[in-house]
């Protein structure tokens, strides 16, 4: 499989991303997608090919690889890093998205109109949510998957013995699977590493939400303070007297000053 066109579609995501993002798409390429390619799929290339059982039961050693191995893990992985590395796109279909709109925009009202975005690629909006779903998505993925390994491969283990008794075999047979020890450190190693990336995804997603809301409250904070706070050039004024502002003998006066009898001054 070739995973050169899918690197570069998502090295120009990490423009858009924040710097958890870059970090998340540095452990994709670097401890999933070139491990996977290096040497994943050369360690599990001769898989069913040297999965041997002491039987010459003919379809035997068939039925016993796909009794205990019923997804390949290389074909698994791969689905999961496409289904991971899959919804960055949508962020790079989206801003792709505004920058059509704003050229729209340009040439139906002129060069000088006021643009729709302050910011293309800022994360506001729409864009803000495109993105906050993707890491929800991708941490989903891979949770999903670390799941199903679990329930495929018990704790993720590779045995160097299996017994099967399944049909056509005439009896219990032991099965013996190639390089178990290099192919348990290799998955492993890629469980290790989806987690990382699950908890760099919930780690941007904290992080998003929460600098969402300070931007949010912290105005609101700042208003409602100003509005407690009466500035020296409107000071509260009181009647003076106690009486009422329509009786001509009664002025208002700035509280804390002594009182003014209007009936003095002519």
């Amino acid at each position: 499989m070739n995973w050169g066109f899918l690197q570069g579609i998502l090295s120009g995501v990490n423009k858009y991303s924040t710097a958890l993002g870059r970090i998340w798409l540095s452990v994709v390429f670097i401890f999933r997608v070139l491990v996977y390619v290096v040497a994943a799929e050369e360690v599990w290339d001769d898989d069913q090919k040297d999965f041997i059982c002491n039987t010459k039961q003919p379809g035997c050693p068939n039925v016993c690889y796909d009794e205990f191995f019923p997804v390949s893990h290389v074909r698994l992985w791969a689905l999961q890093l496409i289904l991971v590395t899959c919804p960055s796109l949508l962020v790079v279909m989206h801003v792709a998205y505004r920058e059509e709109r704003e050229r729209k925009h340009r040439l139906k009202h002129w060069a000088n109109a006021p643009a729709l975005y302050s910011h293309l690629s800022k994360k506001r909006g729409g864009l803000w949510w495109t993105y906050l779903l993707s890491l929800i998505f991708k941490a989903a993925v891979d949770s999903g998957f670390l799941y199903i390994f679990h329930c495929i491969y018990k704790d993720y283990d590779m045995p160097r013995v299996v017994a099967c008794s399944v049909t056509p075999c005439p009896h219990t047979v032991d099965c013996y699977i190639a390089r178990p020890t290099e192919k348990k450190v290799f998955t492993y190693f890629m469980v290790v590493t989806a987690a990382i990336c699950i908890l760099l995804n919930l780690s941007e997603v904290v992080y998003l939400v929460g600098k969402r809301c300070m931007e949010v409250f912290r105005p609101r904070r700042r208003k409602a303070s100003r509005r407690h706070q009466l500035p020296d050039t409107c000071p509260p004024y009181v009647i003076s007297k106690g009486g009422h502002p329509q009786d001509e003998s009664v002025i208002l006066t700035k509280a804390g000053m002594a009182t003014v009898d209007a009936g003095v001054y002519p």
